[in-house]
């Protein structure tokens, strides 16, 4: 498995739970938790392949990706139940950054492997990193976070974007880059979420 890979995994589990809780908050049946569990991990990554024009999809690739989804989906759900005094917000806050931060790390580098130039690679990024997101707050009948929370969040993943382009364009390490850049998407936009930093 490259680490590529690994962090895509990772991107999906976080999303799902991303999208697990926000179900478990519109008090959802089992097949609404998987499908806003499913549009949550996979819709950025979907919009991205589509774009690519990447045939098949990630996770039509991967059959793997939505069994884990939907086994995840029967144990999720009497867990969350169960547990929903005791999860804090800024759990789900965390979960949500780093998704951001995995899936905008993966969706550049997927799009610089598919050959496309530096600035389409940090829009693919976004892509990845925000409409999962976006999707589960429509389904969930909410304003897309992105565009009403007013901290940076699709900054955030466009900056992490550019500055893995950097690190490619000067040499470092491929796993290295991955992994930093994820990493400050995911502590810029806590940090900003922490401090109430807003756009304006």
């Amino acid at each position: 498995m490259t680490l590529t890979t690994f962090l895509e995994v990772l991107a999906i589990l976080v999303g799902a739970l991303s999208g697990f809780a926000e179900a478990r908050n519109k008090r959802m049946d089992l097949v609404g938790v998987f499908i806003v569990a499913f549009i949550t991990a996979f819709g950025g990554g979907t919009l991205r392949d589509i774009l690519l024009d990447k045939r098949p999809l990630f996770w039509v690739l991967h059959q793997e990706y939505a069994i884990l989804i939907a086994v995840l989906s029967l144990i999720a759900t009497p867990v969350l139940n169960a547990s929903h005094k005791f999860l804090p917000q800024r759990l789900i806050v965390i979960a949500d950054a780093l998704g951001l931060g995995l899936f905008s790390i993966v969706g550049v580098s997927t799009a610089l492997e598919a050959g496309m130039p530096v600035f389409i690679a940090s829009m693919m990024g976004v892509i990845t990193g925000i409409f999962g997101g976006v999707m589960r707050d429509v389904i969930c009948n909410e304003v897309p976070m992105v565009l009403r929370d007013g901290r940076p969040y699709a900054v955030c993943a466009f900056a992490g974007c550019w500055m893995y382009l950097a690190m490619q364009y000067v040499g470092v390490p491929s796993d290295f880059s991955l992994w930093v850049s994820a990493l400050s998407i995911t502590a810029m936009r806590l940090v900003t979420w922490a401090g109430d930093i807003r756009l304006g």
